[in-house]
């Protein structure tokens, strides 16, 4: 059976577009929280202190830094890939 006839809705592939983006924004929230959360608090308590606080600061921006990298990292294997897979099936 041929897919070419199967007609998909724009607006639809946006919405499911974006409500996966905001489902994989709110796995990597989490994800950071727990990371910084084990590395930086120490004991909980009524407010942070300074320490506490810068290191939360790095962790977040090193997590977001790390993250950056990966991403870019997989589009650059995912365009090599893409161009070595089409080039194969000339």
């Amino acid at each position: 059976m041929d897919n070419q006839g199967v007609t998909t809705d724009p607006q639809l592939q946006q919405f499911i577009e974006i409500e996966s983006q905001k489902q994989r924004f709110q796995q990597l929230v989490h994800q950071m929280t727990e990371v910084c959360w084990e590395k930086c608090m120490d004991k909980p308590g009524p407010k942070l202190d300074s320490r506490t606080e810068v290191c939360f600061v790095n962790c977040v921006e090193r997590f977001i830094d790390t993250s950056q990298f990966i991403l870019n990292r997989l589009e650059q294997t995912q365009r090599s890939r893409g161009t070595f897979s089409e080039s194969m099936t000339d």
